[in-house]
């Protein structure tokens, strides 16, 4: 018998308080059993059945007879099964031998023991959103960390990208330049060329506010387009950006010579949305093929 939330196995030690006492709020039937009994062997998977289905409504104390003989003797068991069903901290009904399951529920029904309704699980407690990090403490976290561990690539990486958060894109580059050639194919190292790129693009633009106004005037404004996609990239509106793009494409794909295509590549490099990205280069498949 494997211990459950319902049933369970009480000692002489332990009988009165989880028998007993636990009886005066809930129902508890007890099973005076033992391995060499055959009738013991039908009885026991039915009333553990019950338990489980009752769901609580009441409790199965198991006894081992010849574990527990002096409860055994307490309650003068002479015949193996015995239920004794107990309320209120008193024996107050039971039957002997292995009864069917349909005359145990009607016992148990005799005493107002019904199928108590399942437990919904506890809803788990709501997420706590972190606090965003700060890129400026997060670059002075990593310089500490790169001057205790100069040799740490891995890490001059980390503080590259954290400065271009910060807008620090001549240091970063300087980083990035330095770095040994087996990461200068590194994922992030690529985003970090990306974002140098696009910092470049919009040195020197407009505010994001005459960029649109100038595609409202002209939608064939594809220099505007190229900057406000630019922009709105490097301000973490990746989907914007790439509207912009697509749209320099639908237009006119050979605009400078395939400058919307290669905006769009560029892009995908620093983006790190993977299914955006999917979605923007069926569409980008779409208009060149």
């Amino acid at each position: 018998m494997t211990a459950t939330a319902h049933v369970f196995s009480p000692t002489i030690a332990d009988f009165e308080a989880d028998v007993l006492q636990a009886s005066v709020h809930t129902p508890v039937l007890i099973d005076f059993w033992a391995a060499w009994c055959g009738p013991c062997k039908t009885l026991g998977p039915i009333v553990e059945k019950l338990a489980a289905e009752f769901n609580g409504a009441f409790r199965l104390a198991k006894i081992d007879v010849d574990k527990e003989q002096e409860l055994a003797a307490a309650f003068q068991i002479r015949s193996i099964p015995t239920v004794i069903l107990v309320k209120g901290g008193q024996p107050v009904d039971g039957f002997q031998g292995a009864l069917p399951e349909g005359q145990i529920r009607q016992f148990l029904k005799q005493h107002g023991i019904e199928p108590a309704p399942a437990q919904a699980p506890p809803e788990p407690p709501p997420a706590v959103a972190s606090a965003p990090l700060d890129p400026h403490a997060e670059v002075m976290r990593l310089r500490a960390a790169v001057a205790a561990e100069p040799a740490q690539d891995l890490l001059k990486l980390d503080l590259a990208l954290a400065l271009l958060k910060t807008g620090a894109a001549h240091e970063a580059e300087q980083i990035l330049d330095a770095l040994p050639a087996n990461l200068a194919t590194d994922e992030r190292a690529l985003r970090g060329r990306a974002h140098l790129a696009l910092a470049a693009v919009i040195k020197d633009a407009p505010p994001t506010a005459v960029l649109e106004a100038a595609i409202a005037a002209n939608p064939d404004d594809l220099r505007a387009r190229h900057l406000l996609g630019a922009h709105w990239l490097l301000a973490g509106r990746a989907g914007a950006g790439l509207e912009q793009f697509i749209e320099m494409l639908r237009r006119n794909r050979g605009y400078e010579d395939g400058l919307p295509r290669r905006a769009l590549i560029e892009a995908f490099r620093l983006v790190e949305d993977a299914d955006l990205i999917g979605t923007y280069r069926r569409k980008m498949s779409s208009l060149l093929f």
